[in-house]
């Protein structure tokens, strides 16, 4: 079965060159925002799977972040009922790729069993590494799992026939990429596999870092579930990905189709 797949940019970050790389850059100062995304995948018979929840308004605030249109309205504005997605994939449980889930009251959310060991085990006790999570979310989370509502896969596992999740890990212990099966092959939803297309490219990941051998490795992974092409691999939080992919009519440059040839 071939998906549609969609990149839905819902917020956005200034930052400089050097904030998005573990290793010096050329130019540090160089501006290098980062957008948040989420990410929709439609089927033909018109199931829809959502990829992330993104972060709320009170969050965004907290952290200093910018909303430019809340997921509900985002997901509305592409004719997505949010309460009625019967599934949604969490690809790992940082403030920004779990921070609706209450938006979303009749889905099973898909989240490798090892993160929720993660999120709510020893290594939060040290501040630098839960610093990217949000306790409320993560007992969010939880109280789902209490209500019959959480899917645990253990590495690799289908979601639904040509949707499937991989744990990598790296960034986050418990990552998952996902792969969905397009009219164009498979594209891989790298999430923070890779945030930009220049951490893989260049060998300089993304300062957050649980794992720096296992976030090697996810790009290379990442690679091979997209078969070997890198033009189905999409990044988690590059703007780049907006200029690569053709627009979606009436979304106002937020929304690309990834199912889609790039445009260059």
């Amino acid at each position: 079965m071939n998906w549609e797949a969609y990149a839905i940019r819902y917020g956005r970050h200034e930052r400089t060159a050097q904030t998005n790389f573990l290793l010096p850059v050329p130019d540090a100062h160089e501006a290098m925002p980062l957008d948040y995304f989420i990410w929709l995948l439609r089927a033909p018979d018109g199931r829809e799977i959502v990829v992330d929840t993104g972060f709320d308004e009170e969050t965004a605030a907290a952290r200093g972040r910018t909303i430019a249109r809340n997921v509900r309205d985002s997901l509305k504005a592409m004719g997505t009922d949010a309460a009625r997605v019967s599934d949604v994939i969490i690809t790992h449980l940082h403030y920004d790729h779990a921070g609706s889930l209450g938006m979303f009251p009749g889905a099973k959310f898909h989240l490798q069993e090892r993160e929720m060991h993660f999120a709510t085990g020893r290594h939060m006790c040290v501040h630098a590494i839960r610093l990217p999570f949000e306790a409320a979310h993560v007992v969010a989370m939880v109280k789902a799992l209490y209500a019959d509502r959480v899917v645990f896969h253990d590495g690799d596992g289908e979601v639904a026939p040509g949707v499937s999740v991989h744990r990598v890990g790296g960034h986050s212990d418990g990552l998952q990429v996902v792969r969905v099966q397009t009219a164009r092959g498979p594209v891989v939803l790298a999430s923070d596999a890779m945030h930009f297309y220049a951490n893989a490219l260049s060998g300089n990941p993304f300062p957050i870092i649980f794992d720096l051998g296992a976030m090697a490795a996810g790009w290379r992974a990442a690679k091979k579930l997209a078969g070997g092409d890198d033009s189905r691999v999409i990044p988690g939080h590059d703007p780049d990905v907006r200029r690569r992919f053709p627009e979606v009519a009436g979304q106002g440059g937020e929304v690309v189709a990834l199912h889609l040839p790039p445009k260059d």
